[in-house]
């Protein structure tokens, strides 16, 4: 009796250490699973879903809890409703900050908002308003940088939770540049779906928002003459043209100097107790035309030096998306193909060219930085630097921008930043051209 009870207890045993091993093995899995949601870029989709449903709780939560700061929200309601009493002449709509000056889009969109907040005064429906545009924009680029797969899926962290400015931005300021951004974005994501048409179309409209959109212009260029062709190109600057001419013509009827004069205003002077990135200059100098014009300089320069590599790059996405179009037919049926490389490849002149933009912009103020936030984690990743001094960068910009008003160490700080990288860009490029 003694060997069978003896080998029953073996055999319990056995049993017992095999379902422990098998339960061991499943914990491991799921735990490596859960990692991988964070880690790996192709896992980026389903992170995506759980920080946007996250930010809509969180944006509530703002709302309902953060007073609300008046800064420009009723100067845009007043600019407006000249309008919709009938003022069609750009030189006779003014508010309290001063004489309109975004083109005719803002006018009709904030025409719209002025009805549905009851003339401006129900603040209230404006910041959910904002709240919905805010998860927009962030599942529109979340859309990018799961096409892309080049940055790890916990960055996303730094795109949303992280940010009290670009939230304030948003619910809390009501400025119209995030209107402007999501169309942006929005944008992007048709042109990489290959629907150019209504790329041309959302890009010109928000470009009809804010001017600061035109930073993409110069990658956008390259991208046409490269992929569309001469007359594709010319037939979509024409489309651009013809948005801009259609959203402006009530104003251009009536006094189209006062209108092109306001709206497209590249000379305009802003106030130095503004500026977050040259705080550390003496007034004089900020003011200064010769400084404007050095800028603008260093501006053309730096995107002449760009130019040839994404010239490449998009004349390689052009290739690409000739083969991925001739194996189509090829591939019905079987496993996807892996396009990360040839999105990458269209990415990244757009919003370089943007960072360039803005890294010798005249002035930025303090919501100006919605005009390059969601790009920065991607840029972050496109150099060689250690994952460590990648998220010390951000995390220096980040600080740089909540700290109000503006010092001199933060806005040189600022600088730092933007240089080095910029530099890192730059060397990643020059590695990866010596290559190919």
């Amino acid at each position: 009796m003694a060997p069978r009870r003896e080998s029953r207890i073996n055999i319990n045993s056995a049993r017992s250490a095999k379902k422990s091993d098998k339960s061991w093995i499943k914990s491991r899995l799921e735990w490596r699973y859960l990692v991988s949601l964070l880690t790996e870029p192709k896992r980026l989709p389903l992170t995506a879903i759980s920080f946007v449903l996250l930010e809509v709780v969180l944006n509530i939560l703002i709302i309902k809890n953060v007073s609300y700061t008046e800064i420009d929200w009723k100067a845009y309601m007043q600019e407006v409703e000249g309008f919709i009493n009938g003022t069609h002449d750009y030189s006779k709509l003014k508010g309290d900050t001063g004489p309109l000056v975004y083109p005719a889009g803002f006018v009709y969109i904030f025409s719209g908002l002025y009805y549905i907040t009851s003339h401006g005064t129900d603040i209230r429906v404006a910041q959910y308003f904002f709240a919905a545009l805010y998860v927009i924009t962030l599942a529109l680029v979340f859309r990018i940088y799961a096409r892309t797969k080049k940055v790890p899926p916990y960055v996303l962290i730094l795109m949303c939770c992280t940010s009290y400015r670009i939230h304030s931005i948003f619910v809390l300021r009501l400025f119209n540049d995030p209107v402007a951004m999501v169309l942006l974005f929005a944008s992007i994501n048709a042109f990489l779906d290959d629907h150019w048409y209504l790329g041309s179309i959302l890009y010109s409209f928000a470009v009809s928002i804010k001017m600061n959109i035109l930073l993409f212009a110069p990658a956008l260029l390259i991208a046409y003459l490269r992929i569309l062709g001469t007359f594709g190109t010319f037939r979509h600057l024409s489309i651009c043209a013809l948005v801009q001419l259609a959203l402006g013509l009530p104003f251009l009827l009536e006094n189209p100097v006062a209108y092109i004069k306001a709206s497209f205003d590249i000379g305009r002077v802003f106030e130095f107790k503004w500026t977050v990135n040259w705080r550390f200059l003496p007034e004089d100098i900020f003011v200064h035309p010769y400084f404007h014009v050095s800028l603008l300089l260093l501006h053309v320069l730096t995107l002449f030096y760009c130019a040839f590599s994404w010239n490449t790059y998009l004349r390689s996405y052009a290739t690409l998306k000739h083969v991925e179009k001739d194996l189509k037919p090829q591939l019905r049926g079987k496993e996807r193909v892996d396009t990360s490389m040839i999105s990458q490849l269209f990415i990244y002149p757009f919003f370089v060219a943007n960072f360039i933009g803005v890294m010798f912009s005249r002035s930025l103020h303090y919501q100006f930085y919605i005009w390059y936030y969601y790009t920065l984690p991607y840029m972050a990743w496109c150099t060689h630097y250690k994952t460590v001094f990648k998220l010390t960068i951000l995390g220096m910009i980040e600080l740089c921008w909540n700290t109000y008003p503006s010092t001199v160490f933060s806005s040189t700080a600022l600088h730092l930043c933007h240089m080095v990288l910029l530099y890192g860009i730059l060397k990643s490029r020059s590695n990866n051209m010596k290559k190919e």
